[in-house]
């Protein structure tokens, strides 16, 4: 197996500009290059990855998909995946330095309560254990609960054990990530120092009605850099 890290981006189709946002980000800050993928929930029903009915209650396309990426990437390295609402502002490489291989994952551990009951999106917050804990991954490649996370597994799966990570026989396999890695806009106080993942988990400037969340005027200016470079092909 390869053992490059890779990164896969939750894709919705209702939030295209995200997904080109966040990977024009991840790769303006990379230091090397690193292989960035949309995660389409088409794509794989096409390639037969992704058989479950489709979950009219979920509030994003790759709300389980996410599950598929290490199956995806093949590696005995680590691969991550990232909500498309996030803007990168540092090397994500980074990320990677000083990882416990004896982990199968690493996240941010959040534990808070959401500061509101509907996103500004408009769609219902969810509350549950681990809430978040699942928008950013770093996975494995090489642990064997990783590896069991196959097809079969991801699509007959209840999603709370997903989510809550129930997959692990061991709490102690999660290992955890600072909170600058997946720092939620609007729930925790904006940080003096620009935090190097900023997760819009509540809505981000794409939306109408967001306009004026912490952080706004760096997604902007990132979309900005998108369609110039857009317009220029």
């Amino acid at each position: 197996m390869d053992s490059a890290n890779k990164i896969y981006v939750g894709y919705d189709s209702r939030e295209d500009i995200a997904w080109q946002v966040c990977r024009h980000s991840i790769a303006r800050h990379a230091s090397k290059p690193i292989a960035t993928h949309p995660l389409k929930q088409t794509t794989l029903r096409e390639l037969g990855l992704y058989t479950r009915d489709a979950d009219k209650g979920a509030s994003t396309e790759f709300s389980l998909t996410r599950f598929l990426t290490p199956y995806l990437a093949a590696t005995e390295g680590w691969s991550i995946f990232v909500d498309c609402d996030f803007l990168f502002t540092a090397d994500v490489n980074k990320v990677f330095e000083g990882l416990d291989k004896s982990k199968a994952v690493y996240v941010v551990q959040h534990d808070y309560t959401p500061a509101n009951a509907v996103k500004m999106d408009g769609k219902a917050q969810a509350v549950y254990p681990r809430k978040n804990w699942s928008s950013f991954i770093i996975f494995n490649g090489a642990n064997e609960h990783v590896k069991a996370l196959t097809p079969d597994v991801v699509n007959a799966a209840a999603p709370a054990h997903l989510h809550r990570f129930s997959w692990l026989p061991d709490d102690s396999l999660i290992g955890a990530l600072p909170l600058e890695w997946n720092f939620l806009e609007g729930e925790y106080p904006k940080a003096e120092k620009t935090p190097a993942a900023i997760h819009y988990t509540n809505g981000g400037p794409w939306f109408d009605n967001c306009q004026g969340v912490d952080y706004a005027d760096l997604w902007l200016a990132e979309r900005d850099m998108v369609e110039r470079r857009m317009a220029a092909e």
